[in-house]
């Protein structure tokens, strides 16, 4: 009898202690506003580079599918938007900063994370109020109540202690104050999800351009700024059992005509580019072109969130860590065939092809997919018939074993 309860306590202690080395996973993101690739990357960023090192730098682009039903303008919201929710504006439809019409039915990351964790905890620090109360939506009712647990944020108001001078250096001060409110809650309080926001970069290109003295001093006070969130991070990984993973991107790039504005379909206003910290980035992340719509699922990775097939279906984004089946979709339609194509990331298994008529979905219905076909996920392209299925819009999803994308086609 001894024998058997030191067995079984031994089994108890093994698994506690088994539990207690599996370490809590965080993320926290971080836009920088406003600053092109070609920016970023002639100036000295020793912070950026030192979390590259861990992880690594990649291009990326906003603005969907250039002249496509996709196409989104490349305006500040619309792209913090089109990072939360993994869509583009044909589907969030945030066109613009003043956020007149957001279409809530697709989630935030944050929705995503609080319900399937409602007990963990978030934090947005911002400097700029809307980020909170509308984008995220913080306590509408059209995000089922969703509440942030921390926030820092709305001090663009707050013209006593940020008075508003003409060259914008308060929005300056109030990035510091919010990189350092972030910094100093991490370290202490270390919420699971974590949204930072700072904008002295963007009011630098708007004012001098992008080939100015102020705009790459704007850059090396971001990265500083950066710095002093990153080391908060480091500090927990050392001395709490937390694995910490950190996006960093920017909204938008800046015209080629000295880079004063932004919001049209240019190269240089669609590049951007992701640092991360992540282990396991895939072939993806390192080779194509990611876009600010592959950031979220790459996030609910890594926190272990499983996001519905519902909403898997609309998400425009992949996975920059870990093995995937595919990207990259394409679809046309002609002559009551859809010409279907994709490039393939794992070769192995079946894509499913799911073809629906309606778009319920962006009015909280339901839409009714049917199962067209299933081919190799290595012939990167199949022809489906839709002549059964007349209609003038087709919703398109791939589903195959390592992940699922989809595709509209538009009858113009």
């Amino acid at each position: 009898m001894k024998c058997i309860l030191l067995a079984i306590g031994l089994l108890s202690f093994s698994t506690l202690t088994m539990q207690a080395q599996v370490r809590k996973h965080k993320v926290l993101f971080i836009i920088a506003d406003g600053i092109p690739a070609d920016v970023i990357e002639a100036q000295p960023t020793p912070n950026l580079k030192r979390i590259a090192k861990e992880g690594g730098y990649c291009r990326a682009y906003v603005g969907g599918e250039k002249k496509g039903y996709s196409q989104t303008p490349t305006i500040s919201a619309v792209g913090y938007n089109s990072l939360l929710t993994s869509t583009w504006v044909n589907k969030h439809n945030v066109w613009d900063n003043d956020i007149a019409a957001q279409n809530y039915a697709y989630p935030s990351i944050f929705r995503f994370f609080k319900t399937a964790y409602p007990q963990k905890t978030t934090a947005i620090f911002s400097t700029w109020l809307d980020n909170r109360t509308k984008l995220v939506g913080d306590g509408l009712p059209q995000t089922g109540g969703l509440h942030i647990d921390h926030a820092v944020d709305g001090l663009e108001k707050d013209t006593v202690h940020f008075p508003h001078d003409k060259d914008s250096w308060y929005t300056h001060l109030i990035d510091e104050e919010v990189a350092a409110k972030a910094a100093a809650y991490v370290r202490s309080d270390a919420p699971d999800l974590t949204w930072v926001y700072l904008e002295y970069s963007d009011d630098m290109g708007h004012r001098y351009g992008t080939s100015s003295p102020r705009m790459d001093s704007a850059v090396r006070m971001t990265d500083d700024m950066v710095g002093r969130i990153w080391d908060a991070m480091e500090y927990r990984r050392q001395n709490f059992n937390e694995d910490w993973e950190i996006y960093i991107t920017t909204d938008h790039g800046r015209d080629a005509r000295g880079g004063y504005g932004h919001g049209g379909q240019s190269d240089r206003e669609r590049t951007t580019w992701i640092v991360t910290n992540a282990k396991g980035l895939n072939t993806y992340f390192k080779t194509a072109q990611p876009g600010i719509v592959d950031i979220l699922p790459s996030m609910a990775r890594f926190l272990d969130v499983k996001i519905p097939t519902e909403n898997a279906r609309e998400l425009d984004g992949v996975p920059l860590t870990g093995a995937i089946s595919l990207a990259q979709p394409v679809a046309t339609l002609e002559n009551n065939m859809l010409h279907l194509g994709w490039k393939a990331y794992d070769k192995k298994g079946k894509v499913k092809i799911w073809v629906a008529t309606t778009n319920n979905y962006k009015t909280g219905g339901h839409d009714d997919y049917k199962l067209l076909g299933e081919v190799p996920v290595s012939n990167e392209s199949a022809a489906i018939s839709v002549k059964g299925m007349p209609a003038d819009f087709y919703k398109i999803v791939l589903e195959a074993p390592l992940n699922t994308v989809n595709r509209w086609a538009v009858v113009k």
